[in-house]
């Protein structure tokens, strides 16, 4: 397994799936995009991947996630933002020490893109923090290759 990290972010690739990890405040978050050539039309500039998503509370207290926040570009640089309540329709708690995972998807109308985003924290006393989901990269095999 190969590893990069960089002031709390981390990057691995396993099997050829690159999976990033940031952590803040005690909670970690794992991504691990996967591009769905089945789903992908690169004839009608449509790419799609799932990315699944570990969301694990290393700290003492007990914790839920109350909103999400996603910012979605793609390969020209267009920009979306995504807002609302939990995951999936789900705001989890996470007792210390317990994890959540889901899976998800985007379309893009190019082959490569970046995502990264915020998950908005309560604790048990009603303090609200945001954590962050760390910078992933959105890759297909059609994206143009360069030489350098």
């Amino acid at each position: 397994m190969h590893r990069n990290t960089y002031s709390g972010m981390s990057a691995s690739q396993s099997e050829g799936t690159k999976s990033y990890a940031e952590v803040t405040r005690s909670i970690r978050v794992t991504v691990r995009p996967i591009y769905l050539e089945d789903q992908s039309s690169p004839t009608d500039n449509k790419y799609v991947w799932a990315y699944h998503v570990r969301i694990e509370n290393e700290g003492k207290r007990t914790v839920q996630l109350r909103n999400r926040y996603w910012r979605i570009t793609d390969a020209r640089g267009h920009t979306e933002e995504v807002r609302g309540p939990g995951v999936i329709g789900k705001e989890p708690v996470l007792s210390p020490g317990e994890a959540h995972e889901y899976m998800s998807g985007v379309p893009l109308p190019t082959p490569s893109g970046i995502m990264v985003g915020s998950y908005e924290m309560e604790t048990e006393g009603g303090d609200r923090f945001d954590v962050a989901i760390p910078a992933f990269s959105l890759d297909s095999p059609h994206q143009p290759r360069q030489l350098h």
